[in-house]
């Protein structure tokens, strides 16, 4: 626990930080995660490197979105409570605000603005900040050969479109196993637990799915609740869950609206989760924005609140230590996936792959903030795709 004075003295810095990456996080999970370690490990120097690894590591055991539990745990770590909730609730809030704009407009005109001119050169230099993250984790996270042949396979398996999940706890126990060979503890037992999956959320699946007949704001609460306290994995995951309440079995929304909605939260910076904003709006207007946010949210603030505490005993115990080492290397696996997926859409032309090495160089080379990167390269994007 961060000691008072510190709590009193960053948590305007953390508020800010927040707020900051919320506004110009674009490209999903692993560009946010790109971004903070950028921040707060390479800039502020708030936590080591190894630090944030761990936390990367524990929040792929938990579900819910990645990139907004990390800036829970960052923020609790740096503040303390109010620091939990200071984080989470500014990485939030810009997006939130964003896609309510988004939603107030689709709603009176029927359409989107357009958002693919800047976003033709922000790809390219979330790209670069991806690669520069990975590059500086892996040499952290990568301690032996042993690793980077569990990581490997961890790639190679999340090439092959192996479950997230089960590519992530198979790193785990692959690295508990050849810990116990090496040390000669075959029969010791691993003395810790991780993260119990907490059985009310299941209460309110049954809840949510026998009021989802008719449309109303504790119903959409219930149901965003129970998807933001078990998803695990991408947007496509999302999408999935979404459609088969919303669009098959209460036909609160059609096909298309859910398609405009999953568009939004992938368009908008902040975590695409801020998707559950767009259709609260579309189903119950302003109200429905609030309790659909408030219910998808909820549960990362609580999860985070329960196992943060419980990262440093796990690092402590040499069995629980080496499953979280498994647990690093793959997560920083289905990091590479998910950049070479968003590379094939973003480099399609000379421009953008020039955007991308020249924002590689200034960041390996001059260390140049990602956040006027983001910033440059929309504007660039901008100009090449209206003038062209």
């Amino acid at each position: 626990m961060p000691a008072k004075r510190n709590r009193e003295t960053s948590l305007g810095e953390v508020a800010w930080l927040f707020l900051k990456l919320g506004t110009i996080a674009f490209g999903g999970p692993a560009a946010h995660i790109a971004m903070m370690e950028d921040e707060v490990v390479r800039r502020r120097k708030w936590l080591s490197r190894e630090k944030f690894l761990d936390l990367l590591g524990a929040t792929n055991l938990i579900p819910g979105p990645n990139s907004t539990e990390m800036a829970i745990h960052v923020g609790y770590l740096r503040a303390g409570w109010r620091g939990l909730l200071v984080a989470g609730t500014c990485f939030i809030l810009p997006a939130t605000i964003i896609v309510l704009g988004f939603a107030w407009v689709y709603v009176r005109y029927g359409s989107l603005p357009e958002t693919a001119r800047v976003l033709y050169g922000v790809k390219p230099v979330i790209i670069a900040i991806v690669l520069q993250a990975l590059w500086a984790l892996g040499r952290t996270a990568v301690k032996t050969k042993s690793l980077a042949v569990i990581g490997i396979a961890a790639t190679v398996f999340a090439f092959l479109r192996v479950n997230e999940l089960l590519v992530l706890f198979a790193a785990g126990v692959a690295v508990v196993i050849l810990h116990t060979i090496v040390s000669g503890k075959r029969s010791q037992k691993a003395k810790f637990r991780l993260f119990l999956f907490p059985i009310g959320p299941l209460a309110f699946i049954q809840a949510a799915t026998a009021a989802g007949t008719s449309v109303g704001l504790l119903p959409l609460f219930l149901f965003f609740l129970k998807v933001g306290s078990i998803l695990f994995g991408s947007g496509y995951v999302l999408l999935a869950f979404l459609r088969a309440d919303l669009v098959e079995r209460w036909q609160w929304l059609t096909n298309a609206q859910l398609l405009d909605a999953v568009a939004v939260g992938q368009v908008t910076p902040g975590p695409v989760f801020t998707t559950a904003t767009f259709i609260g709006y579309l189903v119950a207007g302003p109200k429905g924005a609030i309790v659909a946010t408030f219910g998808i949210f909820l549960p990362a603030f609580i999860f985070v609140a329960v196992s943060g505490p419980l990262v440093p005993r796990i690092r402590r115990s040499p069995i629980a230590a080496a499953f979280l080492d498994g647990l690093i290397v793959a997560s920083l696996a289905l990091m590479v996936v998910v950049t070479f997926e968003l590379g094939k859409v973003s480099l399609v032309d000379l421009p953008t792959i020039g955007l991308a090495v020249v924002s590689a160089l200034l960041l390996f080379r001059w260390k140049i903030n990602s956040a006027w990167l983001v910033l440059g390269g929309a504007l660039i994007g901008f100009l090449i795709a209206t003038y062209r």
